[in-house]
């Protein structure tokens, strides 16, 4: 009875064991699954213009008709992209005050979604861009000018120039403009600029600026006296040397 008892006990673990080894045979290989790439980092459009120079006004209106949100949507879609012409402070300076302070909030909205193309482009696509156009921007069309490597951007009553490249990085390019575009569609007739201040009158002796500065009187009748008085002295001092030419030539006749 015993040994039955140990003959099923050692034909269990031999079974027991065989199956194990097929187990281990049939179990598939470890693979290692790569980590995630990172998910890409987006340009915070805000933050760009607000580090990259003087575009303080264009993000001032930006914010104020929430446009930077519709931008920025589009610059984080990293399949088109996004193409900004960011207007410089002095663009807006140039302008007369009540230019935009006229506008109603949907026509300011407007303006500012007329500076931005909801696609990504480098600059060595603008010379295409420039057969192609009129190209759609976020609102209304421009036209792009390519001569020379010098890059335009012609809107209604503005023909701006595109005076740098601030960032451009798939999906998303800044180029900085030297005006605002002004379209016809907002602006049936052409806006009012603002005045040119005349420039100072340059600094001179005997000038207006001269004449004008304190003590000038009192010193330019100082200067006359002082002209007169040497004008006395070289008289008289003219009179002293003839009456000597004088007397010699007399005296030379009567010896």
């Amino acid at each position: 009875m015993e040994l039955k008892a140990a003959a099923l006990v050692s034909a269990l673990l031999c079974l027991a064991l065989s199956r194990g080894a097929l187990s281990q045979r049939a179990r598939a290989p470890i693979v290692e699954t790569p980590a995630p790439a990172p998910a890409p980092r987006h340009v915070e459009l805000a933050e760009l213009l607000s580090l990259a120079g003087p575009y303080g006004k264009f993000l001032e209106y930006l914010t104020k008709t929430d446009v930077i949100k519709t931008f920025q949507s589009q610059a984080n879609d990293t399949k088109q992209g996004i193409t900004v012409f960011a207007p410089q402070d002095s663009a807006f300076a140039a302008l007369n005050e009540t230019v935009l302070s006229n506008l109603t909030a949907d026509q300011l909205r407007s303006l500012m979604l007329h500076h931005a193309m909801p696609r990504y482009y480098q600059l060595s696509a603008f010379s295409a861009l420039a057969a192609a156009s009129p190209v759609s921007m976020f609102a209304y069309k421009v036209n792009v000018t390519y001569a020379a490597g010098t890059i335009g951007v012609v809107s209604g009553w503005a023909t701006a120039k595109l005076a740098s490249s601030v960032y451009s990085t798939s999906p998303v390019a800044v180029y900085a403009l030297n005006r605002v575009l002004l379209p016809k569609e907002i602006f049936p007739a052409a806006p009012e600029m603002a005045p040119v201040p005349a420039p100072a009158p340059a600094p001179g002796r005997g000038g207006k600026a001269m004449a004008d500065a304190p003590g000038a009187s009192e010193r330019a009748a100082s200067d006359n006296a002082g002209a007169k008085s040497s004008s006395c002295r070289v008289v008289g001092a003219g009179s002293l040397v003839l009456g000597y030419v004088v007397l010699v030539v007399s005296g030379f006749l009567m010896v």
